[in-house]
Formats: structure tokens, C-alpha cells, sequence
């Protein structure tokens, strides 16, 4: 039975830590399950209480993700040659195109009842958007949108315009998986195999790239859950 709270927008945190990422996408789907059916417990009136929802951080080791719409030729070797890199392929059922996963990147999946928030897609998008916009500007770091391409840019409408996190999101029934990828760390040199996002001539960037230094990853998740916190208005649920 799903974990249920008296409170709405109560979200219990899910640390992770390092994970493959098949074991994580099935995770994912077991806690999407558990909030349907809290939703569906409510609307039959056997229980007054909300479902929890779950907010999961975690780093990947190297895995290039496809999403739903995905043009398989924006991976641009053989399947062969990321093996022999040490990467995994997986094709998921999120939004978006290819991207990469791996260590020294902050994936954050939020399994949020959007019923319990506000019931707009584009909102939540937004919404993770600020949340990393805020977490870098804590760093220095001004960062903006770039209009039609989803995540969040540096210099979008410049010179150099650059990407440092990656959106790709499902929801069903205003029910949300999958999520964002913000590089803090990341070793850029992944980026080069693939068409990022499937969007030509535009530079992949880091923390690390635009600091000239390693950021301590989870000093970063700590001020990105806290923009979380504040933008959705959530309790965390003990």
C-alpha cells in the first residue's frame, strides 16, 4: 500500500548515492505505483489521506539515455563503441532526446502527485528550471533559459551559449518520473559522442568547467533540494 500522509505536499527524501540506472528506472516505477494508488485510495474515499510524494537524487556511472522521442542518429557510433567506453544505452519512456548520465552529475528525479501542486506540465518544467537557476546563481553563475529548448543554459542568446543541465520528464495521470541533470563534475569529453538533446553547434558545460574548480556535489544538491523546497512549497515528510 502507498505510504500516505495527513498533509499535502509532503515529500520523503531519497538519497541514492551512486546506482546503475536500470535498477533506478525500476525503482522509479515501484514509487510511481505507490502514489497512483494513494490517488486512487483518496478518490474512492477509503482514506482522507494524501499519498507521499518522493524526491530521489542519485549519480549514475556512464549510461547514454534515449527519450521517447529520440533520434537514434544522435548517437553517433555503433552501439559497439560506447561499450567499449564503458557505457551503457538504455531507451526510457521520459521526454527529450539522447543524453548522458554519469559520475560527477546531479540526477534528481521528483515522483511528485501534481494533483496535490498545481496541474500544469509547462509550470513544472519552469519550476526545475528555477530550481537549478537559483542553485547556480548561489555559485556566481548566471544562468537562463533558452526559448524552445527545455533546461537550463548559460549564455543562451550569446556567443557561447552552453547547456549545463538536461530535462526529460513523464507523467501520467499528474503523476511525474524521470527528471533533471545538472553536471557538476561531469567529464564533458561523454558529450562529444552524442548529439546532445538533439541540438547541433551548441557546448555542453559543468560546474567544474565554469568555476575552474570541483564543486563538492553534495554541497549543490543540498542548496537545489532547499530551491525545491521553496518553489513547490513542500514539508518533508519524516
Amino acid at each position: 500500500m502507498s505510504l500516505l500522509s495527513n498533509h499535502p505536499r509532503s515529500v520523503k527524501l531519497l538519497r541514492w548515492g551512486i546506482r546503475d540506472y536500470a535498477p533506478s528506472w525500476a525503482l522509479q516505477e515501484e514509487l510511481f505505483k505507490s502514489v497512483e494508488e494513494g490517488k486512487l485510495l483518496r478518490r474512492n474515499g477509503q482514506t482522507v489521506q494524501y499519498p507521499v510524494n518522493y524526491l530521489i537524487t542519485v549519480e549514475h556511472p556512464p549510461v547514454y539515455t534515449l527519450g521517447k522521442s529520440a533520434n537514434a542518429a544522435n548517437l553517433i557510433y555503433p552501439e559497439q563503441f560506447y561499450i567499449e567506453k564503458g557505457a551503457q544505452i538504455f531507451k526510457t519512456n521520459r521526454g527529450g532526446d539522447v543524453t548522458f548520465h554519469g559520475p560527477g552529475q546531479l540526477v534528481v528525479y521528483p515522483i511528485f502527485d501534481l494533483d496535490q501542486f498545481f496541474t500544469d506540465i509547462h509550470k513544472y518544467l519552469r519550476f526545475l528550471e528555477e530550481a537549478v537557476i537559483r542553485t547556480l546563481a548561489e555559485y556566481g553563475i548566471i544562468a537562463d533559459r533558452s526559448p524552445g529548448e527545455t533546461g537550463v543554459w548559460i549564455d543562451p542568446k550569446g556567443l557561447q551559449p552552453r547547456k549545463i543541465c538536461a530535462m526529460g520528464v513523464r507523467a501520467a495521470r499528474w503523476i511525474t518520473m524521470h527528471g533533471l541533470s545538472l553536471n557538476v563534475n561531469t567529464d564533458l569529453r561523454w558529450f562529444d559522442y552524442i548529439i546532445p538533446c538533439g541540438i547541433r553547434n551548441k557546448a555542453v558545460t559543468s560546474l567544474k568547467e565554469e568555476l575552474n574548480r570541483e564543486v563538492p556535489l553534495q554541497e549543490v544538491e543540498e542548496k537545489l533540494l532547499r530551491h525545491f523546497k521553496e518553489l513547490f512549497e513542500f514539508q518533508w515528510h519524516r
